[in-house]
């Protein structure tokens, strides 16, 4: 997983392509073809017409067991169950008739195919094996924000359904602002979904401990969510939802040598592990940065609240040490996840923030949720510090408003952050919030932390 708050100059050029698109700003978002067909049906798409690819816009949102129903960068894929449903999101800021058309492609046969907006549903007969254009249905809508468009299979004749690149709308409720990813050019980041981040405003002291709480309300921890409690510029701290069966305490340090590949870094640059927890599980990272890697294979459990705590102090030898301690309810005494040395460097903790993310873009269209509350800090002469401001910040995803399914702020006495999910009401970013402050710093025995 990614530290947001470092990688998001190297995001926000990743995906430069993503766009809030309005009628006269279109021409990224406009297809003339389906993905790789050189002999495509001439459309029947007319002026004002928005194109939406779908292996950026769609998620397989009911699925079979052990049916191959997927979502790949040209879109639907292995449709042959009547039980799927493949789901488009955008959103649109005027009501009105809505005229939704597809571009797609019937290999053999012919499939009949229902398409649902908002209650209201239509189903078309396809036939045809080269790419062309079908209108799917005329609709109401009533009100604005995103509007979710369910493609599910009737019947068939051939051996699946159909392959849909592209769902085309237009009319009165598309006449104002319509936001969605506007092509496939980063399909990957656009389908995991916003990541957003709470930046804490911290005093000129040097910094050597780090505390925060988090608190995942129940029904808010779909697989793939990553929240982040503890992060600083050289790497992050917090819980994971990796499976159905699994959920993990993860802490992770960057190696200061650039690179994604764990196996390209110096001896003299590598991570040092110089002690770790009871059953924690230690390695490397690579793909978005490269460093040491340590976590523990713990079932939390949403509804209650996790506490934290990072230590990084310089060793006088060039070196940084940074340690992370888990506390979770009922316990009587902090667990130790691990200690790493980070060579060439010399610093306490910096850049204090928090962050929520999803990780699996098979998984972006499910929404998440996290309060962070009760931010300390502890400077090297002892001396407590309350951190109640946070600056409100997005990804690329967010920042460029590919999507507008994010939001941060404070609730009662918490930050809270949001994301995915296709909710209506989105929090702009770059904007900074307060939260009440409690008075009752950390009560910790540092001398009993393992």
């Amino acid at each position: 997983m990614k530290s947001t708050f470092l990688l998001c100059s190297a995001l926000s050029l990743a995906l430069g392509a993503f766009c809030a698109c309005s009628k006269n700003n279109l021409a990224s978002g406009n297809r003339e073809e389906g993905p790789g067909d050189k002999s495509v049906t001439a459309g029947t798409e007319q002026a004002g017409d928005i194109s939406i690819a779908l292996g950026a816009n769609a998620w397989l949102t009911q699925s079979v067991a052990g049916s191959g129903e997927t979502v790949t960068a040209a879109g639907p894929a292995n449709w042959t169950n009547a039980n799927a449903v493949f789901s488009a999101y955008f959103r649109t800021n005027t009501t009105g008739a809505l005229q939704v058309s597809l571009r797609l492609k019937v290999p053999s046969g012919s499939s009949k195919i229902k398409v649902t907006v908002g209650g209201q549903s239509n189903t078309i007969t396809a036939t045809g094996s080269g790419y062309h254009t079908v209108a799917a249905g005329n609709f109401t809508l009533t009100d604005t924000g995103y509007i979710k468009v369910d493609l599910q299979g009737v019947s068939k004749t051939g051996g699946y359904f159909a392959d849909v690149s592209d769902m085309i709308i237009n009319g009165a409720a598309t006449t104002g602002k319509v936001v969605f990813v506007p092509n496939n050019a980063d399909v990957y980041w656009s389908r995991r979904g916003p990541s957003v981040h709470l930046g804490y405003t911290k005093p000129s002291a040097d910094i050597t401990y780090f505390y925060n709480e988090i608190t995942v309300p129940q029904g808010q921890d779909p697989i793939g969510s990553y929240y982040m409690a503890n992060g600083f510029g050289q790497g992050y701290f917090g819980i994971q939802v990796n499976s159905a069966t699994e959920r993990r305490v993860l802490f992770s340090i960057w190696s200061p040598f650039s690179t994604d590949d764990p196996n390209a870094i110096p001896d003299s640059m590598k991570i040092k592990l110089l002690k770790k927890g009871p059953g924690v599980v230690t390695g490397e990272f690579g793909n978005e940065g490269s460093g040491g890697q340590s976590y523990l294979v713990y079932n939390w459990q949403a509804g209650k609240t996790y506490k934290f705590l990072t230590q990084a102090y310089p060793d006088g030898q060039g070196n940084t040490i940074y340690t992370s301690w888990f506390y979770p309810p009922g316990a009587t005494n902090w667990q130790l996840i691990a200690s790493f040395k980070r060579p060439k460097t010399n610093t306490y903790l910096t850049g204090l923030h928090s962050f929520l993310e999803s990780f699996n873009p098979e998984k972006g269209y499910i929404g998440r949720r996290a309060n962070y509350g009760n931010q300390w800090v502890r400077d090297i002469s002892g001396n407590w510090y309350e951190l109640t401001t946070a600056r409100f910040t997005g990804d690329a995803t967010a920042s460029n408003q590919a999507r507008l399914d994010f939001a941060g702020g404070v609730s009662g006495s918490t930050f809270y952050l949001r994301n995915c999910g296709f909710f209506g009401q989105y929090v702009p970013i770059s904007q900074s919030f307060t939260r009440p402050a409690g008075g009752q710093q950390p009560n910790i025995n540092f001398n009993n932390l393992p």
